[in-house]
Order: structure tokens, then sequence, then C-alpha cells
């Protein structure tokens, strides 16, 4: 069984692919022929996942999922959250927003923080959503090459090294795109939706 994955992300390809193993067969927007940017107008993580995959599904009429993905950060009232992507501004890279964060948490204690996943899929028409939630702390500073995003401030609750010192294998034990997918893969394989 196949399903379009509504991203442009190629780091979350590459994420959801790894953790799905062969189970089902991901289409990038990309594979799909879809060239569309799809906004994220809302200010949560489960409306901005929601939208992404009506619109996807809206357009093809195929069985499709998209997620949204927001570091929150307790010692910033739950900051980047739902910006987390455009923290530093919306063309901001992924280093200018690793920047303003280390900024934003000089001198604080509290360096608590979690990823959180929110994946909407839409299949046969009707839409459900699988959370993962990964907890964890912010580093003082950079420490790492791999991954994207955050992953190289953000050592994960029981692991020694932030995400951006792992390769997908190891991050893949502690993800919380991982643990979404878990869910996602347990609806499926239950409800009788079969390669």
């Amino acid at each position: 069984m196949q399903f379009i994955f509504a991203t442009n992300n190629e780091n979350k390809v590459k994420e959801i692919r790894n953790a799905l193993g062969n189970s089902f067969k991901i289409i990038s927007l990309k594979e799909a022929g879809i060239d569309k940017e799809i906004p994220e107008p809302y200010d949560s993580l489960e409306a901005n996942a929601s939208e992404k995959s009506r619109v996807i599904f809206e357009m093809t009429k195929k069985n499709c999922f998209s997620e949204d993905t927001g570091l929150e950060v307790e010692s910033l009232n739950g900051a980047p959250g739902v910006i987390s992507a455009r923290y530093a501004g919306e063309n901001a890279s992924y280093a200018d927003n690793v920047e303003k964060l280390l900024q934003e948490m000089k001198g604080k204690e509290n360096r608590s923080a979690r990823f959180r996943t929110v994946i909407s899929l839409i299949i046969n028409g009707e839409e459900k959503q699988f959370e993962g939630i990964c907890t964890g702390k912010i580093t003082e500073i950079v420490v790492g090459k791999e991954g994207f995003g955050y992953d190289p401030v953000f050592i994960a609750d029981g692991a020694d090294k932030t995400f951006g010192e792992m390769t997908l294998e190891e991050k893949k034990e502690f993800s919380h795109r991982g643990k979404a997918v878990e869910k996602f893969v347990f609806f499926l394989n239950n409800h009788g939706v079969h390669e």
C-alpha cells in the first residue's frame, strides 16, 4: 500500500522511511509530481498537520499523511513550538533557529524540552492523528552534524549524546517522529491495511 507524504523536507522523508522500514511505500510530494508549499497557518501542530494532509488529499484523492513537529522548551513557555521551523524568521536556516534558541536559553537553569510530532493520516477519506513525544534537554552548545533542525542541541532522556551526534538508527530508539510512526503503523496493521 502506498501513501503520499505531504512534505518537501527530504530529511523528514528519509527519517519516516527509515522508521517504516518496508511495510508501506512512501511517496514524497516531489515524487508525486506535486510542487506546492503548503502553508502552516494555525497555532497548533494538530491543525497544521491536518491542513497539510487535507490539501494533498483534495488534490489527489489518494491516501496520504503529513506531520508537524515542534520543539517545546519548558522555560520558554513552550516556545518555539508550532513556529519551530520559522523561529528566527520566515526564511531562517536551521543554524539561525538554533542560534536564536541558544541565545534565549542563556543563563536559564531549567533546560527541559520535548519534541512533539503529530501525524495526520487521511485514509479512505477519513482522518486519524497520532502523536509522538520525546523528552530531553537543550545543551549549551551545538554538538554534532547529523540530523537536522534542533538535533545538535537536544539530548533525549536516557541518551548520552545529542541527536546531532546520532545515526538515523540510533535516533530511531528515542525519536518523537519514530514514536508517532509506531502508532501509525500499529493502526494500519490493526485495521486490515496491509502492503
